[in-house]
């Protein structure tokens, strides 16, 4: 009965498709546009932008082969007659990503309006719905307005250790007469702003702009207002926050904070009517300003405090009374670069209801979000003229259920709330953040409901990226703790933590992780960023901070920290394709490994030199970490030697990129040197093992090739010996290890034992998080019992290489090395005992790649998705061809499928783009 089934389903396929192309529908569409790898971005400064599209197709097997795109300055012109910027005409390629804009110069304001159409092997695609992009403020030149401020602190302030200045106000009021063609603001507000015109806020980005070290550069926004001005006057508001800029501690030595100063505003809104006259609008000193508004402090890590009573009604409205406003001072300009921010500002991208709301003695209560989340809490409340609320964020309670804070370290992380007495209030802070889980709540003037609070979930504005689901639930739990704490630590550059005193953008936490973070979120723009924040923190001799941007002055020297630089180039260009971050900033990364060897490079090729060790390795059980501090640093010859080498082999392909062909012989030759000097220096051919024998060293000198051919196989099993036998079946890696732990275990054929230590409920784990109560990651396996100084429980760097073994693994969704950026997809999923099924999908600059397996007995079901204009190698759990069935049918008469190769109980196919469904027998 199924074969007649299928039978039928493929003859009506094929009558429908023979149908749609008699009667002319289209075959091929183009979908998906971007330019700079976004969707119609504002206010860029990429003159020669690359653009980019998706094929989508009812086709198997569709590829492009050529392309035609038109470029103009407005919708009317974007025709093959009239596309005044650039019309491509027929290329002959297949790229849909990075294409490089070839057209006129591009300068600064204008806009740009494209379209595009291309030819494939199935047909020709119709001219896709077009799309936009305008470009940014390219010269100095371009900003005619003043930065304005108040370079003081106000008699309510305090710049004490706890610093407490209140928000400044800022408004200005002007008059349109004309019809307006468009009118675009360029905004830098230091340290945050938001914007307001007539009453209403623009957009609903908060916390915005992105933080950066601002002696070294500062980000402004374009903004679009056209919608939101009026005929006749008009009013702008611009309240700025504190953010990283006035910094949450004005004397805090130990830790070498830096301070910018006050908070400043630069503004200039630029209206171009219809008749093709302009307005200009600028900060200057017509403008009047206050800071005796009711934010009264905003301060990263002490919170918010609001006082309702000093509500100026209509502030940001026309015809408000401002004449006992302060005309604001000319401040001095940041020393930092202005530079349009491309990476996403952040949102409020959820809300949350608490799940129970407790009654405390002495009149307070304790709420329970139910999750350990990022943001913050809006209340409705009734009350009096002056009460006034407090309440107090922490991510666990104490075990009489008060409020756990000893964790916080000096950070406050409070709010508070001073009531103006009407019929009902509703607050939220603007400012600020908190990582919490529970609120204690005092002050509350009338009965509580928990009815009263919602939970405000705050992040970076990101698509997701990809799914998983497997038939193990405590898999699948763990990746929802996973995709919490990242998106809970994305404030426009990847920090530690969100809820103490350091939320700090530490780079040794994201080295491997920003790989399996990619897998969850679309987070290319955001570490492209980060690339940049991380140059910036350069020293003229090379040296590379801990922190960047470096809000603390950290300069360590640590080769498997400021690896990051190079290591995220390579995500960005394996996940995406991009070339270009490796291309720009190739000679920082050559100068910092120049520096390096220059420093700590021995005559024996040793690098001597690293700080932190395998940071934050379990105790080897719960009891003996108990109270301990885990702040403690264990440096590595063997781990910063090992980094060394692996960064040598990446630089020869960043030379390649780069066009710096010279230098891959040196690097190469150096590598080779290295390579015997490592295991010269720390190979232990009797016991056969590394170093002093510990599971970090073993994987490091596996995953990064550094194990001779001959000796792979003791390496090998003394990395399983260490698990299973030392270790009782568990790990015992902390940051470094971590990295490199499961897909390494997975390299020597261990699937099981990775599944093994995946699956595990026991300490350590990530399983034993999860059995007692996170809702995240916490930054040490044993979370629950070490001192509370260094013990966040909303953390990633834990994490490892988990999430990239979960997709690339289990899943079998890969990118070939060949091909990056997906353009060749690599499908190999493990079958480890005891999982029935996975499901997985990731978002690939191509289109959407899907992995859905199960196996019962000895069959295996599979259905994947290709993309168009992709393929992929698929590796079928067979003993021979002729045990796969493809949609019911032997595969030898699938369309879009050839076989490569028959190998060691699997059959590996050539796969184009398009729905697959294969069967297989399994032994």
């Amino acid at each position: 009965m199924l074969e007649v089934l299928m039978s039928f389903f493929h003859f009506l396929m094929s009558f429908i498709g023979v149908f749609f192309s008699l009667v002319g529908f289209a075959q091929v569409d183009i979908v998906n546009l971007s330019c700079e790898m976004k969707t119609n971005p504002q206010g860029i400064e990429e003159v020669f932008p690359r653009l980019g599209w998706q094929i989508k197709s009812g086709h198997r097997n569709v590829r492009q082969i050529a392309y035609q795109v038109l470029v103009a300055s407005s919708l009317e012109k974007l025709t093959e007659e009239d596309a005044d910027f650039w019309n491509s005409g027929r290329v002959e390629s297949n790229n849909s990503q990075h294409n490089v804009y070839s057209g006129k110069d591009l300068k600064s304001r204008i806009d740009c309006y494209w379209k595009v159409k291309v030819w494939t092997n199935k047909g020709e695609s119709g001219w896709s719905v077009p799309a936009h992009w305008s470009m940014g403020l390219l010269y100095y030149k371009d900003w005619s307005a003043r930065w304005i401020g108040f370079d003081r602190a106000f008699e309510w302030d305090n710049d004490a250790f706890h610093s407490r200045l209140s928000a400044r106000y800022f408004r200005k009021e002007f008059k349109v007469e004309k019809q307006i063609k468009s009118a675009k603001v360029y905004l830098i507000g230091l340290g945050l702003y938001e914007m307001s015109v007539n009453g209403q806020k623009v957009g609903g980005s908060v916390l915005t702009p992105s933080p950066t070290d601002y002696h070294r550069n500062v980000k402004y926004n374009t903004l679009e207002i056209e919608n939101y001005l009026q005929k006749g006057a008009n009013a702008i508001g611009i309240v700025l926050g504190n953010g990283r800029y006035y910094t949450m501690r004005q004397h805090y030595k130990g830790y070498k904070i830096k301070n910018f100063g006050f908070p400043k505003l630069l503004f200039q809104l630029e209206i171009e009517y219809v008749d093709g006259s302009r307005q200009l609008i600028k900060s200057d000193n017509s403008w009047r300003g206050t800071a005796d508004g009711p934010i009264r402090s905003n301060n990263e890590y002490d919170g918010e405090i609001y006082d309702a009573r000093k509500e100026m009604p209509g502030w940001d409205s026309v015809g408000f009374d401002d004449s006992q406003w302060l005309i604001p001072d000319y401040v001095e300009q940041p020393d930092g670069n202005y530079e349009a921010q491309l990476n996403p500002n952040m949102k409020i991208l959820r809300e949350l209801k608490p799940v129970k709301i407790t009654r405390l003695a002495q009149g307070k209560y304790m709420l329970d979000m139910g999750q350990n989340m990022v943001g913050w809490l809006q209340i409705k409340v009734r009350g009096s003229e002056g009460d006034s609320i407090v309440m107090r964020f922490g991510e666990i309670l104490n075990e009489d259920g008060g409020l756990f804070t000893e964790n916080l370290r000096d950070a406050q992380a409070t709010a508070q709330y001073v009531l103006k007495g009407e019929e009902e209030e509703q607050w939220e802070p603007r400012f600020v953040y908190y990582g919490f889980q529970y609120v204690e709540i005092s002050g509350w003037p009338e009965k509580i409901s928990i009815d009263d609070f919602v939970g405000k979930v705050v992040s970076d504005e990101m698509k997701g990226n990809g799914t998983f689901e497997c038939s193990n639930s405590l898999i699948n739990q763990i990746y929802k703790n996973a995709w919490w704490g990242i998106l809970g630590n994305y404030k426009g550059m990847p920090i530690d933590c969100p809820q103490r005193n350091e939320r700090q953008p530490w780079l040794g936490d994201r080295t491997v992780g920003c790989l399996g973070e990619n897998y969850v979120f679309d987070n290319a723009a955001l570490y492209r960023k980060w690339l940049d924040d991380i140059a910036y923190s350069q020293k003229d001799d090379g040296s590379i901070s801990d922190v960047a941007p470096a809000f603390w002055r950290y300069y360590s020297d640590n080769m498997s920290w400021s690896g990051a630089f190079l290591m995220v180039a390579e995500m960005l260009y394996r996940q995406t394709g991009d070339v270009r971050p490796i291309q720009k900033h190739y000679k920082a990364m050559r100068k910092w490994l120049k520096y390096m060897e220059g420093r700590y490079l021995s005559s024996e090729l040793v690098m001597t030199k690293d700080s932190y060790g395998d940071w934050c390795a379990p105790p080897a059980t719960i009891e003996e970490g108990r109270g301990k501090n885990a702040n403690i640093k264990c440096p590595s010859e063997l781990i910063s030697t090992a980094y060394y080498y692996h960064f040598l082999n990446l630089m020869q392909e960043f030379a390649r990129l780069s066009q710096c062909e010279n230098d891959i012989k040196e690097y190469k030759k150096q590598a080779k040197k290295v390579y015997h000097s490592f295991n010269s220096a720390f190979y232990r051919e009797e016991s056969q093992t590394y170093g002093e024998g510990k599971l970090t060293e073993n994987l490091l000198a596996m995953a990064l090739g550094l194990v001779p051919a001959d000796e792979k196989y003791g390496v090998a099993r003394t990395i399983i010996k260490i698990i299973e036998e030392d270790n009782n079946g568990h790990l015992s890696t902390g940051v470094v290890g971590t990295g490199w732990l499961m897909c390494t275990l997975t390299d020597i054929g261990q699937d099981n034992l990775a599944w093994k230590l995946a699956a595990n409920t026991s300490y350590p784990s990530w399983g034993y998080m999860v059995e007692n109560g996170a809702t995240t990651i916490w930054e040490l396996w044993n979370g629950n019992t070490a001192a509370p100084k260094m013990n966040s429980y909303n953390h990633v760097m834990m994490l490892g290489d988990l999430l990239i073994w979960l997709y690339e693994d289990l899943a079998g969704i890969k990118t070939s090395e060949e091909k990056t950026g997906f353009e060749e997809v690599v499908m190999e999923p493990k079958l480890v005992d005891g999982l029935c099924y996975v499901k997985g999908s990731y978002q690939s600059p191509y289109g959407e790649v899907k992995s859905s397996w199960a196996k019962a007995e000895n069959i295996f079901l599979w259905d994947i998705t290709i993309p168009a204009n992709s393929t992929a190698r698929v590796s079928v759990p067979a003993n021979s061809v002729s045990g796969i069935k493809e949609n019911g049918k032997p595969i030898q008469e699938s369309e879009g499928v050839s076989v490569l190769r028959e190998d060691k109980g699997r059959v590996v196919l050539i796969v184009g783009s398009g729905n697959y469904q294969f069967e297989s027998r399994i032994f």
